[in-house]
């Protein structure tokens, strides 16, 4: 290690851990002093000192949910060093030199090329694995610009397309991200996970999904969730078949009992492995599902004791509650006699998750809390109306979920010609306690047994603060 390196690792752990200054405040400060006097490249150096190497997780919606889980089960077996809700090279570089371990676990979410920097990413920390979940065009949009969707796509790809060691592991239901895999087959490993049940279907309208290698439109067998599925193409491409599948789900109130089923390679011990699991996990949602995948096929890669490989799945999964899912996530809660599913719904994606997730409860009228987009985010609104009326609501509410309350009336608007009864109020987004205590009294007072509240906000605060107020009660 060279002495710049190492005077600037030492002004690092020094000046980190006391300061909370600066970007990405305490999670990021111990690498930004350290990229400011070593340079960015000289990360390469701190990252040749984990015995495995790093995994960096990635990908529209799930990267945090599996990061997560993958630290749950790694951890079982080993030390780790790990950095997630903090997407910079800085609090990577910061957990590398703060933490200890012969593995790197990091969520690393990219938006374009320009601010998410993937190549330079991917060369100074030189992963051994790139994990991807979904690929979807709902976070192209950058400080209120909407960037092409084949940017947004190519910024991903950066993150593994000049690996030459290592393993893609990508979700195989998903043509994008399985194309990623695809186009690396002859230079590294690629191990994918998916579904292969009748039980799980889409109910929306199904739109047209362009074949990432040839641009036509691709065929589906069946949908699981918008653009995921089984799928093929003319021109040959098609879900290439899953290393790691579900192979079984049972679906009560109460519990989910899934069937897990790997055949893989292991990375550190050069092994061939397989693994069955039966689990019995929380209703969870479907997203979780794919979250539950690919923590699984990422741990079962990368971990070095292979002989623990079904004990520490069962450990984790087995006394998992809903604690795991990050704050603000989508949760139904039971009101008394009502059941209210609420939580972030930002993009059309994960609107079409939480509406997937809450539609398995409903038994009776529905009635529709609506958290709208802001200016310059119609494309989000057009989805989330999709979602709206698949969901055949008996009335509908609709609030600001951001800071326009005049779009959000220009929203409502559109929303009261197919629900004529559909009510507007003009919360405002600076008085957040105000507009929090009305969404749980609207929620709370509704007539209906049935209330899905979701779609844009304060991802966590707002959220949670509706949903604490709930449980509490």
């Amino acid at each position: 290690m060279s002495i710049k390196v190492v005077i600037a690792k030492t002004l690092a752990k020094i000046g980190g851990p006391v300061s909370k200054l600066g970007s990405g405040s305490g999670k990021s400060f111990a690498g930004i002093i350290f990229s400011k006097v070593a340079g960015i490249d000289a990360i390469s150096e701190l990252s040749s000192d984990l015995g495995i190497g790093s995994i960096i997780l990635t990908g529209t919606n799930g990267k945090t949910t599996t990061t997560t889980l993958l630290i749950k089960l790694l951890s079982n077996d080993l030390e780790i060093r790990s950095s997630f809700e903090s997407n910079t090279i800085n609090a990577i570089a910061t957990a590398l030199i703060q933490q200890k371990g012969d593995i790197g676990v990091f969520e690393y979410g990219i938006r374009n090329i320009k601010y998410g920097i993937p190549d330079t990413v991917q060369r100074v920390v030189d992963p051994v694995g790139v994990v991807y979940t979904t690929i979807s065009p709902e976070h192209a949009q950058v400080a209120g610009v909407k960037n092409p969707f084949k940017d947004y796509y190519k910024a991903k790809e950066l993150l593994s397309q000049n690996m030459d060691k290592g393993f893609i592991i990508t979700n195989t239901d998903d043509p994008r991200t399985a194309f990623l895999g695809y186009k690396k087959r002859n230079d590294v490993k690629v191990h994918y996970y998916g579904l292969e049940v009748d039980d799980i279907h889409d109910f929306f309208d199904a739109d047209v999904i362009e074949c990432p290698s040839c641009g036509k439109e691709l065929n589906y067998e069946k949908r699981f969730l918008n653009h995921r599925g089984v799928y093929s193409c003319e021109c040959g491409f098609k879900r290439p078949e899953p290393n790691v599948k579900l192979t079984n789900i049972e679906f009560t109130n109460e519990k989910w009992m899934m069937t897990i089923e790997g055949n893989l390679f292991n990375y550190p011990n050069n092994h061939d492995i397989s693994f069955k699991v039966d689990l019995n996990v929380p209703p969870f949602g479907f997203h979780n599902i794919y979250n539950t995948l690919a923590s699984i096929t990422t741990y079962a890669t990368f971990t070095p004791k292979i002989e623990n490989i079904e004990t520490t799945i069962h450990k984790v999964f087995d006394n998992l509650d809903m604690s795991f899912i990050p704050p603000g996530r989508f949760e139904v809660v039971n009101h008394g006699n009502k059941l209210i599913g609420l939580g972030q719904g930002d993009n059309g994606d994960a609107a079409k998750i939480n509406a997937l997730f809450m539609n398995q409860f409903i038994d009776g009228p529905l009635e529709f809390i609506y958290t709208t987009p802001d200016v310059d985010e119609e494309e989000i609104f057009e989805d989330h109306f999709k979602v709206i009326k698949a969901m055949n609501p008996a009335h509908v509410i609709v609030v600001p979920g951001r800071e326009s309350i005049e779009k959000a009336e220009e929203y409502y608007k559109i929303i009261k010609e197919e629900y004529p009864d559909a009510e507007f109020y003009p919360l405002s987004y600076e008085e957040m306690t105000k507009r929090i205590n009305k969404l749980y009294e609207l929620a709370i007072e509704s007539k209906y047994d049935y209330v899905i509240m979701t779609g844009c906000g304060e991802e966590q605060a707002m959220w949670e603060s509706i949903k604490q107020k709930l449980i509490k009660r």
